[in-house]
């Protein structure tokens, strides 16, 4: 085998090399001969000139001429070998043909730490999705005292990811100011996703070895059929649902899960035909691919769930909302008359402004009420909390409990698209929808940020899909579900038929159930 420095160079190169110096080698020999066999040609007895005689030299005479040539050849041969080893030895320092190594590698710029700490936080985060939602299934079939171990890395994992994130949008903020500093920061988002990933990674062997599908996949292909059976009569629920959102709100109301029924019958498609085929894979003895058939229904059903979850819960925040937005009104009328009695904590003009916006705002929101037509009620919260929150009176009542129904709303849609779509979704989004999580778990000053801040999460997720390319977009591929179940990072997209499905792990293991190569 040839070494990493070597791999690559052509097969002459070392002649090529060798070549030069034996030339070299023969011009010094050559240019040596030339100076001394004249000397060991001259005998004792050979007549001396004298002085001033002609000069006609006896045959096998040396004269100042004769040497001149023989030093030149030398000269000229350790000129040529000395620039030949140096213009080698700056090409080598230099080289940048691929297989060959230079000294020194090139330093990675900012741009690459910058690449390398995006990659790091979209790798850990689908590793720790995918994780949470295979340990569900075998939660569902072992027990909670069963997956003890494993939820405790994949808390681990959350808690180290959760660290990522948090410095990754102090990065995007500006902070760290000094270009080292920043740097660091960046090592460190690609720390403590390897550290998750490291987590997860630990437990993946004893995971497999809890859940042995490759013995048999009989109890846990019956929790999934149940779930898959749960699903279906769901999925028919969900559709006239949505169908009586249409028709009770606007269409923006229920923007949010807008095609979510659709994609989660494609989920349920790609569910049956992998189900299917485990029973099959398990029946014909092949453990393997049965088990592997599994994991891919399974991470089907799970996102399915969460599509047809998100209608249902938009159906109930609405009819939440539509219910909160009279005392709503009230209560932001309420703080409206405290700021104008308080001793004014900004200037008087700036309150006067702030103070007809939000009356603007009530009245905008009271006349959609009179008028009795389809409106948007968590659009209505909205309005009503953001104009009343720039008064800064802050009373406890209906306002703060209006702004976080319409914070979680806006959070959980866009949890829900980053999951249903992880395998085109990049950090920067990833990194919105984090710092609304954490954000929607503070005081109540910070819910209308996490509410903006899930909704930038949700346009910027929807940006990268809409960019995002999908080799499994033809026509048979959409009717088996493939598309859908690459697009969700179900499958890793890594072969043919989507390739390996993803399990619970970190980086290094959570593609192992791939399929030996034949």
């Amino acid at each position: 085998m040839t070494s990493p420095s070597t791999r690559g160079r052509p097969r002459h190169a070392k002649s090529h090399i060798a070549v030069r110096v034996a030339h070299a080698l023969l011009g010094i020999v050559v240019g040596v001969g030339w100076l001394v066999l004249p000397g060991m040609t001259i005998r004792a007895e050979d007549p001396v000139p004298v002085a001033g005689a002609a000069a006609a030299p006896e045959q096998g005479g040396t004269t100042a001429t004769d040497l001149i040539l023989p030093i030149a050849v030398v000269v000229a041969a350790l000129v040529l070998a000395g620039y030949g080893y140096v213009r080698r030895t700056r090409r080598a320092r230099s080289r940048t043909t691929p297989g060959l190594v230079s000294e020194r590698p090139p330093a990675q710029t900012a741009h690459d730490f910058e690449r390398q700490a995006r990659a790091s936080l979209v790798e850990a985060d689908d590793s720790v999705r995918t994780s949470r939602e295979e340990l569900g299934f075998t939660e569902a079939r072992f027990g909670a005292e069963a997956v003890k171990p494993f939820a405790s890395a994949l808390r681990a994992a959350q808690t180290e990811l959760t660290a990522a994130f948090a410095i990754r949008r102090r990065y995007e903020q500006g902070a760290p100011g000094d270009e080292t500093a920043r740097r660091q920061a960046l090592v460190g988002i690609v720390g403590r996703c390897a550290e998750a990933g490291r987590r997860l990674d630990a437990e993946a062997a004893g995971f497999d070895r809890l859940r042995a599908l490759e013995q048999g996949v009989g109890a846990a292909l019956e929790v999934a059929e149940r779930r898959f059976r749960e699903l279906a009569g769901r999925t028919g629920d969900a559709q006239a649902a949505l169908a009586e959102l249409g028709e009770r709100y606007v269409p923006s109301a229920a923007a949010s899960v807008t095609g979510y029924v659709e994609q989660a019958k494609d989920r349920l498609v790609f569910a049956t035909t992998h189900l299917n085929r485990a029973r099959q894979s398990a029946d014909s003895g092949d453990g393997e691919r049965a088990a592997r058939a599994l994991r891919a229904a399974e991470g089907a059903v799970a996102q399915a769930d969460v599509l047809v979850s998100g209608v249902e819960r938009l159906a109930g925040e609405l009819r939440e909302a539509a219910g909160l937005v009279p005392t709503a009104l009230t209560g932001g009328e309420a703080e409206i008359a405290e700021a104008r009695r308080r001793p004014p904590l900004i200037p008087e003009g700036e309150l006067l402004a702030r103070v007809a916006h939000a009356d603007v705002a009530l009245a905008a929101v009271r006349e959609e009420l009179t008028r009795g037509r389809p409106y948007d009620p968590l659009d209505a919260l909205r309005r009503i909390t953001r104009a009343v929150g720039l008064l800064g009176v802050g009373r406890a009542g209906v306002v703060p409990v209006a702004a976080r129904l319409a914070a979680r709303s806006a959070v959980s849609a866009a949890g829900d698209f980053v999951s249903t779509h992880r395998a085109a979704v990049g950090a920067e989004a990833r990194t919105r929808l984090a710092e609304a999580e954490r954000l929607l778990a503070e005081e109540p000053a910070e819910y209308a940020v996490a509410d903006g801040l899930a909704q930038e999460a949700r346009e910027l997720a929807e940006r990268d899909v809409r960019a995002h390319g999908n080799p499994y977009d033809g026509a048979a591929d959409h009717a088996s579900g493939l598309a859908g179940a690459v697009l969700g990072g179900i499958l890793l997209a890594e072969e043919p038929d989507g390739g390996p499905p993803a399990s619970f792990g970190g980086p290094e293991t959570r593609d192992r159930r791939r399929l030996p190569r034949e």
